[in-house]
Parts: structure tokens; C-alpha cells; sequence
């Protein structure tokens, strides 16, 4: 018996450098552009879709 490793592409919105996850990330995990640094919000892990992350705002957690 063999397991396999999928691995899972996407490219950046800002900059379209690849984005590569070995594992299936979870929906709203972040994940950071190795070439503009922007931070991305998985959307859908399987297809491998992102948006830019929202930014964190001041209210957050009160």
C-alpha cells in the first residue's frame, strides 16, 4: 500500500508567483506569498484557491 502526497498549486492574485502547499490546508488558514509576501486566505482547499487576507482591524477580538 502506497500514500501518496498531493500536492496543491495556486498562484498569488497580486503578483501570480506559485503557490505551493504539500498539504491540504484548512479553509481561512493563511498561507504567505514566497515572492510579495502578501498574506492569502484559503478559500476552497481542494482546488487550491486564495484571496488576499483581510486585514486585521482594530476592533478585532473585543
Amino acid at each position: 500500500m502506497t500514500t501518496e502526497t498531493k500536492t496543491l498549486k495556486a498562484a498569488c492574485p497580486e503578483c501570480d508567483a506559485e503557490i505551493v502547499a504539500a498539504e491540504t490546508p484548512f479553509v481561512h488558514e493563511i498561507l504567505p506569498c514566497p515572492e510579495c509576501g502578501l498574506e492569502l486566505e484559503v478559500v476552497v482547499a481542494d482546488p487550491l484557491q486564495l484571496l488576499p487576507a483581510p486585514e486585521v482591524e482594530e476592533d478585532w477580538g473585543e
